[in-house]
């Protein structure tokens, strides 16, 4: 079974983002699991073991111009997946972590 965690950010402040409302929904819109990200800007597992399958994190970043960001990904294989997001008032990014 695979795994996911994820970590936000603050790229404008250049530091961890705290306190970010992070939710795990699967293809179906279903929550499956929700956190904060800790003072590290982190919440090192969500959802716990998951099999393969489209999934979406939502992170509720209420932001100037952003209230909530949503990253849809696919899991393919039984392995950790690290799902970082980079975070400015008026931009973000994301890409598969390790």
């Amino acid at each position: 079974m695979a795994t996911l965690s994820t970590h936000v950010l603050d790229t404008a402040a250049g530091r961890p983002a705290p306190g970010v409302p992070v939710t795990l929904l699967d293809a179906a819109d279903a929550v499956l699991a929700e956190a904060s990200t800790d003072a590290d800007g982190r919440v090192g597992s969500l959802g716990g073991e998951l099999t393969p399958g489209t999934y979406r994190l939502r992170f509720g970043v209420d932001g100037p111009f952003y209230p909530e960001i949503v990253v849809a990904f696919r899991i393919v294989a039984d392995e950790h997946h690290h799902v970082p997001l980079l975070l400015s008032p008026f931009g973000y990014s994301t890409y598969r972590g390790s």
